[in-house]
């Protein structure tokens, strides 16, 4: 237990033996001369009064607590800090000053290392013992432990970047409840993204999850519509930690930057913006009347760009973030024109080729050319739709579009059968179906011969 612990428990002690002594004085029902009776018969006890040899209180100090306890209440009663308290009264103000100062600086140091460096260069002439010292460091609340922890947090100090995208930061707020597809309510997500230099919100829209694709959707209407980021701030939810996602960005050559679990400071200009909204927007809001998600939207777009964008913002010196990013926007720099934007934000997955020359993505089947028979593939796709094109590569070679099978159309196929094929599951997909094999070769030939 360290002194500073040990005082306080002091000081409750006390507070709570004057409690005792005044606590029934204080009935607002008792009339002048049985207050003043009660006093008087209170000062004739003898107590064990904590940290005093003293056994008797008098008439005066009686009232004095009854004074401090019905003005300030049971906090009152504690004894005073003196407000010269671990102070040395030998040292001068100036090299008290100094020592604290360069204490604060070099929080790795011991209070005794200091001191001796400063004696040494002669910043500091008076002799302290080590007790003195020690009084010094707890009055300053400058113990080791707190040194280390203000220097942690030093870390986290409030960070601004001069140039529109250098720097933005995401993150999603749970909003209300809308109605959706089939008439059932859903939460209605919003995922924003804020430019931390001017305070304006590069994208934000409101989705029934917080998948990432909704991240990667952010992402590329900023490339697509301002121009390229520096790095991306974000915490650590799904949202953010997706494989595909980080290879998008590592492709853009755009920096992804988890803050600490537990340690959220970072990302206040975006918590302030969800505050803002819950209080500005949400709020006023009856969430009876929203109609859709795209109603939510709309409603929303609106207030954006009216209202938050057109507002003085305290953090930009009184500028609104509108006013903030046309004045910097002549820094942003633009994605080259030769990127490929629809096909960077392409997933990659891999498959193995079946030996009817057909994949499986997402319960549909895909036909790819025939030489890849049994290789593994790479396939490129637009998670966005239900049923993405799908573009197929194999080490490294291009062999273009792959073709969602059409198993009717199969039937008029000809076919080669081959005897590794003996063996097959009828009800499978995978399988060449040697019996519409076998019938289209009689149409294509004449029948039988």
């Amino acid at each position: 237990m360290n002194h500073s612990t040990c005082e306080e428990q002091r000081r409750e002690l006390v507070a709570a033996f004057r409690h005792g002594v005044v606590a029934e004085l204080a009935n607002p029902y008792m009339g002048h001369g049985e207050l003043k009776a009660a006093i008087k018969e209170k000062a004739k006890r003898t107590y064990e009064i904590p940290f005093s040899k003293k056994t008797t209180i008098t008439e005066g100090c009686i009232k004095k607590w009854l004074a401090l306890y019905r003005r300030y209440g049971k906090a009152g009663l504690a004894p005073k800090v003196r407000a010269d308290k671990g102070f040395s009264r030998v040292i001068e103000e100036t090299e008290r000053d100094a020592f604290i100062a360069y204490l604060s600086e070099h929080p790795e140091l011991t209070a005794r290392a200091v001191y001796r460096k400063l004696y040494d260069e002669g910043t500091i002439k008076t002799v302290l013992s080590s007790s003195s010292l020690s009084r010094l460091v707890q009055s300053a609340g400058l113990s080791r432990e707190k040194r280390l922890v203000i220097a942690a947090n030093e870390q986290n100090r409030k960070f601004a970047f001069f140039y529109p995208l250098e720097c933005v930061q995401a993150d999603c707020m749970h909003g209300p409840s809308v109605p959706g597809p089939d008439g059932k309510r859903v939460k209605a997500i919003l995922i924003a993204f804020i430019d931390d230099a001017t305070r304006r919100i590069v994208f934000a829209e409101f989705a029934a999850s917080e998948h990432s694709l909704a991240f990667e959707k952010g992402l590329k209407h900023i490339l697509a519509t301002h121009g390229r980021i520096g790095r991306t701030y974000v915490d650590n939810g799904s949202t953010f930690v997706s494989t595909q996602t980080q290879r998008i960005l590592d492709t853009l050559q755009t920096l992804l930057i988890h803050s600490k679990p537990g340690r959220p400071q970072g990302r206040g200009k975006i918590e302030r913006f969800f505050r803002t909204v819950r209080e500005m927007f949400l709020r006023p809001l009856e969430e009876s009347s929203l109609k859709s998600m795209e109603d939510l939207n709309a409603r929303f777009r609106s207030w954006l760009e009216s209202e938050y964008h057109r507002s003085p913002h305290r953090g930009l010196a009184g500028a609104t973030p509108l006013e903030a990013w046309l004045e910097k926007a002549k820094h942003i720099i633009t994605v080259d024109p030769t990127v490929n934007l629809e096909e960077v934000f392409f997933h990659e997955i891999t498959r193995k080729v079946y030996r009817d020359g057909t994949v499986t993505v997402n319960n549909t089947l895909y036909e790819v050319p025939s030489i890849l028979i049994g290789r593994k593939v790479k396939l490129r796709f637009d998670p966005h739709r239900d049923r993405p094109r799908m573009f197929v590569l194999c080490d490294g070679v291009d062999h273009g579009e792959c073709r969602l099978v059409d198993t009717y159309a199969n039937t008029k196929v000809v076919r080669t059968y081959d005897e590794t094929d003996r063996f097959y599951d009828a009800g499978s997909a995978r399988q060449p179906n040697i019996t519409a094999s076998l019938s289209a070769a009689r149409f294509t030939t004449g029948g039988d011969r």
